[in-house]
């Protein structure tokens, strides 16, 4: 139980940001790549994988390489459940939400 609420009080951490939460908003939507994770957050790319990196660190997130092109994506299914409802709350349209 205690490994459980270390768990959940790691993802909350490092929901707690504002713009990890709008990557993860962007991410539960499909894989992003920096760049386009920068352009709609209208951060540096160093920002962003700086972010994205935390996000890595608590195993919310995972990355494949293409060429030169890093894409990230949810890393695990439990995560995903917990941010698909948060995303249906706070991030998806307003017409999502009121169904």
């Amino acid at each position: 139980m205690e490994r459980a609420a270390d768990q959940a009080s790691d993802l909350l951490k490092a929901l707690s940001n504002r713009h990890r939460l709008l990557i993860i908003c962007q991410l539960i939507e499909g894989e992003r790549s920096v760049g386009e994770l920068a352009e709609f957050l209208n951060l540096r790319d160093s920002t962003v994988s700086q972010h994205l990196a935390l996000l890595r660190k608590d195993g919310l997130v995972s990355s494949r390489r293409d060429a030169q092109t890093i894409f990230y994506s949810i890393a695990s299914e439990p995560a995903r459940e917990i941010l698909k409802t948060l995303y249906q709350v706070f991030c998806a349209p307003k017409s999502a939400r009121s169904k």
